[in-house]
């Protein structure tokens, strides 16, 4: 099942791609497929954008209730989903965004894998209406002929570390992909000036002193910056190359992506704040002051009157 819903669809497309782009590389298709899901997927990578950004913003916030809260973890719980609904989040937005970008990650892996390891799949894994494309056809007879390298300059089908010995220009791809996912990771960090570190919260907690379960997920999630990034550059590295440059090229997209959408809210945010107040609304202010100077006149009058009669 997984085969036919994922794997097949994805594998022609890249072949259908491959087939159209001029010159038919391997790798220029790889990018294309790339850019083509990264924007296809953008409604809801925005959404999932948006939702982390939204969580960088409540950081203030949600420090104010752990104060207010005082060590009451019942209060606690219950004043951050009363802030969560009111601003309209979920704790878990992203989760779906998340699961989504695997699925197509692994659905891409397999049929790299089965492109890389049998070229003669182009064909026979491929939708009749793929064969009949005319450079499939061609390619049905000479096999061989297939490009399996980026330009001629890096073989997608080689791994960095393999038993063909060290293949450096594999190994670079290895470390952009583990770079950029880093980079991505760290944009969308939450940010606080006094934040402690895992180790530094273990150790107070050593001492005697209550660890906060929001600032050991905020820690944790710091250090998210640096596991992926490791598990990408150790399990990769023996993986053939053209999955790390659907990592390195995604990550490039995806950074892009953030960046506009982040700044997007933060420009918003200084718009919200920077906002002068309509003739309206000092209006409005001025007719809610006067009447409450007036009631309060009245009060004042109404008491001196009764201490009169009395």
């Amino acid at each position: 099942m997984f085969d036919n819903l994922i794997v097949q669809p994805i594998f022609n497309l890249l072949v259908f791609i491959t087939a159209l782009i001029p010159g038919h590389n391997f790798g220029i298709a790889i990018i294309v497929f790339t850019v083509l899901v990264r924007f296809a997927m953008w409604p809801l990578v925005k959404k999932q954008l948006h939702h982390a950004s939204a969580m960088r913003k409540m950081q203030p916030q949600i420090k104010r209730i752990k104060k207010e809260a005082a060590g009451d973890r019942q209060k606690e719980s219950l004043m951050l989903m009363e802030l969560y609904k009111e601003r309209g989040i979920s704790p878990f937005g992203s989760l779906g965004t998340i699961i989504i970008q695997f699925i197509v990650l692994l659905g891409l892996y397999f049929a790299l894998r089965k492109m890389v390891n049998d070229p003669s799949a182009i064909v026979n894994f491929a939708y009749e209406p793929i064969r009949n494309i005319d450079w499939v056809k061609d390619l049905a007879s000479k096999v061989a002929s297939f490009d399996e390298t980026f330009l001629g300059v890096i073989d997608l089908t080689r791994a960095a570390v393999s038993s063909q010995g060290f293949y450096w220009p594999a190994f670079l791809l290895v470390l952009g992909s583990a770079f950029v996912q880093f980079k991505q990771s760290t944009q969308l960090m939450p940010k606080a000036k006094d934040s402690r570190s895992l180790k530094q919260i273990l150790k107070d907690a050593a001492e005697g002193k209550e660890a906060d379960q929001q600032e050991v997920s905020a820690a944790v999630m710091r250090g998210t910056r640096f596991l992926i990034p490791a598990m990408i550059l150790f399990f990769t590295v023996g993986l053939a190359s053209a999955l790390s440059l659907y990592w390195f090229v995604s990550g490039l997209v995806a950074i892009t992506q953030q960046s506009r959408v982040l700044k997007q809210d933060e420009e918003e945010m200084e718009a919200i704040a920077d906002e002068k107040p309509s003739k309206k609304d000092i209006i409005e202010g001025e007719v809610v002051r006067t009447q409450g100077s007036k009631n309060k006149k009245t009060k004042s009058s109404h008491a001196k009157a009764n201490k009169r009669r009395k």
